[in-house]
């Protein structure tokens, strides 16, 4: 991967959701401008979005006042979803047997650049 300059990020880690389901949700707004991706999270009928929503404002505040970038101004350059671990339960089952429940967690990560920077 290319390192860029001005790359701004924002991480959510331990997320209570799977990350396939994440990166089903972050293929779409890749790409796209801040306002885009803020609209497109809004309106899409997904738990996830929740969390990814607020990863992005996080990741724009952070380019606000750490970097002085104006929030029109910002692009999705990199969204992705890591697995993180599994929180292991059991359920009880027929005959005094437990079953194995795994719930698994994610960490989101978001990248944005400057799109007048940009090549």
């Amino acid at each position: 991967m290319d390192k860029i300059d001005n790359e701004i990020f924002a991480a959510g880690k331990y997320l209570r959701l799977s990350p396939i389901k994440a990166n089903r949700i972050l293929n779409q707004i890749r790409g796209k401008k801040y306002q885009d991706a803020i609209l497109i999270l809004q309106f899409m009928p997904y738990r996830a979005c929740i969390n990814i929503k607020k990863i992005l404002v996080s990741a724009a505040s952070n380019a606000e006042h750490n970097h002085g970038i104006k929030k029109q101004e910002l692009e999705i350059h990199k969204a992705f979803a890591n697995q993180g671990p599994k929180m292991k339960r059991f359920q009880p089952r027929a005959q005094g047997r437990a079953f194995p429940i795994h719930k698994p967690t994610c960490h989101i990560t978001l990248s944005l650049v400057n799109t007048k920077h940009k090549q």
